[in-house]
């Protein structure tokens, strides 16, 4: 078996120390007789397991005390609702910035609990920048501003954090969790989904202000009241317990490569690698999004033609280059180059690209 380098945008890369580990320990994980997915979530051995995933995830952003951190189900998508729900009362206005794809699906989520205003859209540029900063049309005393600081699919991402007018922060950071350090202290909420740049599909994380849960005055269901799941360490009821074993593990490879630091610095000089190939191709490769607003995580580009974008995809595929069909919504290309993408994958991408233009162009 050769495994290839896959650019998939989610279910990601995952590492393949992380992914060895996983296949030594599937069938008798510590001394537990039984694999990790046989265990019960209320045994001695997977809340020790639980527990220590959530000291290196603190250990690792610099989550203050007075944050929770909550291990979930139902992906970015579901907690999006669940955070309406949670962080404001039904006649309160909640603020959204939107630069793509997930940030509407965000407000589509919450719109049914809350009153909403978008604040700022880039969609008029169709998603290809960031909202100029003085054109932003914030609520005074909402209860929240959300925004996307990565969109995935159009490949347009903020390299700093927005001002949110005194008002929590909340963001889906599903596509860059870990992918450079990040001031916590500086949000209200991060959220999102594990299967990009933590672990596999099915586990989501929020990290909330402690002050912000409890205050909503709405008669939830039970399951719907995140502070339940605070109050019960993430296991108010059966937890996905593969998922949140192998995001331990992740965390685990990310401190032993040296931390969000080291990440951060990867993930820049792969991005860069990247976008120097598309601009120094003469034209054979665009990427439409505005320089600054370049997504480290997310390469979009486009060929001359969609005749040489399926070439393009049909022998990158044969070439062990996988995944790199774009999203439906946009075409094209996309690579996704998270934390577990190594150098030398995005290398040998630049590299097949290369010969590809030379042969085609």
């Amino acid at each position: 078996m050769s495994r290839a380098y896959n650019f998939s945008a989610g279910p990601a890369a995952l590492p393949e120390p992380v992914l060895r580990q996983v296949r030594d320990e599937l069938l008798e994980w510590r001394d537990e007789r039984a694999s990790v997915m046989e265990v019960s979530h209320r045994g001695k051995a997977f809340i020790e397991c639980a527990a220590e995933a959530e000291r290196d995830l603190r250990e690792l952003m610099g989550i203050p005390d007075d944050y929770h951190v909550l291990f979930l189900q139902g992906g970015a998508t579901t907690l999006s609702a669940l955070l309406a729900l949670n962080l404001a009362r039904a006649d309160q206005t909640a603020d959204f910035v939107l630069t793509g794809h997930w940030g509407e699906k965000a407000l589509e989520n919450m719109k049914p609990s809350l009153q909403v205003n978008v604040a700022a859209s880039a969609k008029a540029g169709g998603y290809t920048g960031l909202p100029a900063r003085d054109g932003w049309q914030l609520t005074p005393g909402a209860a929240f501003l959300h925004y996307t600081p990565n969109e995935t699919i159009h490949g347009v991402e903020f390299h700093d954090i927005p001002e949110a007018g005194g008002v929590p922060l909340v963001a889906d950071v599903s596509s860059n969790f870990l992918s450079a350090p990040v001031d916590v202290s500086r949000f209200g909420v991060l959220y999102g989904g594990a299967q990009k740049n933590l672990g596999p599909s099915g586990l989501a994380i929020a990290i909330v202000r402690k002050d912000l849960l409890g205050r909503h005055g709405r008669t939830l269901p039970p399951i719907f009241e995140l502070g339940n799941q605070a109050k019960n360490d993430s296991m108010f009821n059966t937890p996905p317990t593969f998922a949140w074993y192998v995001l331990g593990l992740v965390l685990k490879w990310v401190r032993a490569e040296g931390g969000a630091a080291a990440m951060g610095e990867r993930n820049r000089r792969k991005a860069a690698n990247l976008y120097g190939a598309i601009d120094g191709s003469g034209g054979f490769y665009r990427n439409p999004v505005e320089p600054a607003a370049r997504s480290w995580m997310n390469v979009p580009f486009f060929l001359p033609d969609e005749a040489r974008e399926k070439a393009f995809l049909k022998e990158a595929d044969a070439a062990g280059l996988l995944a790199l069909k774009g999203h439906r919504a946009v075409g094209g290309i996309r690579a996704s180059i998270y934390n577990a993408m190594p150098e030398a994958g995005v290398q040998a991408l630049v590299d097949f690209m290369a010969d590809f233009a030379r042969r085609n162009g």
